[in-house]
């Protein structure tokens, strides 16, 4: 097995072939992404690489993912990254090709870029780069994704749904098992942007036990082997946690009307702030401790 980089062991525990494993990083992005200026975001992401390779993932892309390469590929070398290397798969049978797998060697980082979630986990799942990947993240490296490849990183990820005020039962509202990096939640992205409150709203009415996590554009979370998300970039971060409702139609209604939910808890970050995913519970922190970071 090639040597990567390796991190501290933290408190967060993954399994490789049945034997437990310090996890590492997750960058989750809700999209759009600044590429030009601060380019906060994407710092983090080549920082997270260490000298090490950065794999650029563009497999969810339905229509450049030529484009979509060239154009990370440039961002990251601007911002010093000197190996950064493409994973395009095309049909199944490539996520077992020994020419694919080589592109993860001394990979630290792993950036799924955006498109349909939806590809990725119909492409990878159950193969041989899809547990490369895991390996990766078991042993410390990076996995980070905007926008599909954001939503990809929860156990069970949003596929569609509309983005309306409301939720409304019946509403079209699909959902599929995702690579499962992200446990105990729910992601979705575009968030404000794209009115989607109600449809995690509706999300987390059928899966309580899930935490719903809404990342705007140009906003990320970043989430560390204790689970605790660090919020960085210009937007917000909704969480969604539906452990108390007390009351919900969504199961016993079979209309047009709308969703009703009750005592529900909403929390909304800003960069700076960190959430702990086990004890549910938000923690105010300067946004210039972020920017003092990147810089």
């Amino acid at each position: 097995m090639p040597t990567r980089h390796r991190r501290e062991p933290q408190s967060g525990k993954v399994e490789i072939d049945g034997v437990p494993s310090k996890s590492g990083t997750l960058i989750i992005i809700g999209g759009r992404e600044d590429k030009k200026d601060g380019k906060h975001i994407l710092t983090r992401v080549a920082q997270q690489a260490l000298g090490g390779r950065l794999v650029i993932c563009t497999v969810a892309s339905t229509e450049s993912p030529e484009e979509l390469w060239d154009d990370y590929r440039r961002v990251f070398r601007e911002l010093g990254m000197k190996d950064v290397a493409h994973l395009q798969i095309e049909h199944r049978e490539g996520g077992a090709a020994e020419e694919q797998m080589k592109i993860l060697d001394h990979a630290s980082v792993v950036f799924f870029t955006g498109g349909d979630q939806l590809r990725i986990t119909s492409k990878l799942e159950g193969t041989a780069i899809a547990d490369r990947i895991r390996r990766i993240y078991a042993e410390g490296g990076t996995i980070a994704g905007t926008s599909a490849g954001a939503s990809v990183m929860s156990e069970t990820m949003l596929v569609s749904g509309t983005g309306s005020a409301s939720y409304r039962i019946g509403q079209d509202l699909s959902m599929a098992p995702g690579l499962g990096l992200m446990r105990d939640a729910i992601i979705d992205q575009h968030f404000a942007e794209r009115g989607r409150l109600g449809r995690l709203l509706g999300a987390v009415a059928q899966n309580p036990r899930l935490l719903g996590i809404g990342i705007d554009e140009d906003t990320a979370i970043v989430v560390d082997g204790k689970r605790r998300c660090e919020v960085l970039g210009s937007g917000a971060v909704y969480i969604v946690d539906g452990r108390d409702v007390t009351c919900t139609n969504i199961s016993e209604e079979h209309t047009d009307g709308t969703m009703s939910m009750f005592d529900v808890r909403l929390h909304v970050l800003s960069q700076g702030d960190v959430f702990d995913i086990t004890t549910h519970r938000p923690t105010s922190c300067p946004a210039r401790n972020v920017e003092r970071h990147a810089s």
